[in-house]
């Protein structure tokens, strides 16, 4: 079977490119890479410095005045992998500073996480695993 090398990156469908960038901006700090518009749709790809995650935003005009459903067929949510609870925690107090509703941070077996919505409803969460790693 072929090899897979890491993870890529992700585009999401938004309905305000500038508004999605500026708000990820002020989440995460995410940078700019480049933006332009190709065959009508609007794009923009931005970068974490530290993390390598590249993430865009397009605008489809047919989309403009959905929400984001998880119910749907399609993306039913975005993870960040943090490394640690007190990281997590963070986190927590980030979201808090910026105003954005939130979850509690919920362990399972699987790990623990926080959950998030964007400004088009998409869910996100921070992920951490169990112990930590």
């Amino acid at each position: 079977m072929p090899d897979i090398t890491g993870f890529s990156h992700v585009a999401l469908t938004v309905t305000d490119v500038d508004q999605s960038f500026e708000w990820y901006e002020r989440l995460l700090g995410i940078q700019k890479l480049f933006e332009g518009e190709e065959k009508g749709i609007r794009f923009c790809v931005t970068m974490h410095a530290s993390s390598m995650v590249i993430l865009g935003f397009r605008h489809h005009q047919a989309t403009a005045e959905e929400r984001f459903d998880e119910a749907r067929v399609g993306l039913d949510h975005f993870a960040f992998q943090v490394p640690d609870m007190a990281a997590m925690e963070e986190w927590l107090r980030r979201l808090d500073e910026l105003g954005i509703e939130h979850s509690e941070i919920k362990d399972t077996d699987y790990g623990s996480v926080l959950t998030f919505r964007d400004p088009d409803n998409i869910q996100l969460e921070f992920f951490v695993l169990p112990g930590g790693a």
